[in-house]
């Protein structure tokens, strides 16, 4: 019962975010489950094409990278890089790509898209260079506003730097110190206020599903 009331809840929020986006004009899609997401992202990305993607738990949990690494793309896989060298020219070449997909951190009532970044490198993709950019990006990360988002990312970060076995205060405390330190991947604050300038080119899937932190 429970699962059924989040999903009806969550349908009823993904259908009118989805109309304040479109507002924005960004490309909005709704999916209700793994496989339609998994579905959506092949419909979205032509075989052939060229692909890269940011650090995202969203992309990693969903399965979604591993449409890309069956020979049937150019996939330029930060996770397959072993050393910094090779990761650095790898994320440079995410700039040239047909599709780079990434997750969001949050996304306000109102349609707005908003990341935090340690190196930059996600949402300078984002921002300028690729031809086209996915967010994957579930309901539960919707907020008020960008207050409120500022809010659920300093919630947030001592997660996302415990994953990455970070030395951080936040990760020996569990709170957000806004700390100096120079594991730090508090860096970057960043907020999308629209795909106005080429309207589509970055589009939102929207999962009525929780996923990612």
């Amino acid at each position: 019962m429970r699962e059924e009331l989040y999903l009806w809840k969550y349908k009823a929020l993904a259908e009118k975010l989805a109309k304040e986006m479109k507002k924005r004009h960004f490309e909005v899609h709704i999916v209700n489950s793994k496989e339609e997401l998994l579905k959506k992202v092949r419909e979205l990305v032509p075989e052939g094409s060229s692909v890269a993607n940011g650090g995202s738990l969203t992309l990693i949990e969903n399965g979604v990278l591993d449409i890309f690494r069956n020979g049937k793309y150019v996939y330029y896989d930060r996770y397959a890089a072993k050393t910094h060298e090779e990761r650095k020219e790898l994320e440079l070449k995410a700039f040239t790509v047909d599709y780079y997909l990434s997750g969001a951190n949050a996304i306000t009532e109102d349609g707005r898209l908003v990341f935090l970044d340690g190196n930059g490198n996600r949402v300078a993709a984002i921002v300028y260079g690729p031809k086209n950019v996915i967010i994957v990006s579930s309901v539960n990360k919707v907020v008020k506003d960008i207050e409120e988002a500022r809010e659920r990312l300093r919630f947030i970060s001592p997660m996302n730097s415990k994953r990455l076995n970070l030395s951080t205060p936040c990760v020996q405390k569990g709170f957000c110190y806004d700390c100096t330190s120079l594991d730090r991947i508090c860096n970057y604050f960043v907020v999308v206020e629209s795909s106005a300038r080429i309207p589509g080119r970055i589009k939102v899937v929207l999962t009525t599903f929780k996923t990612g932190l």
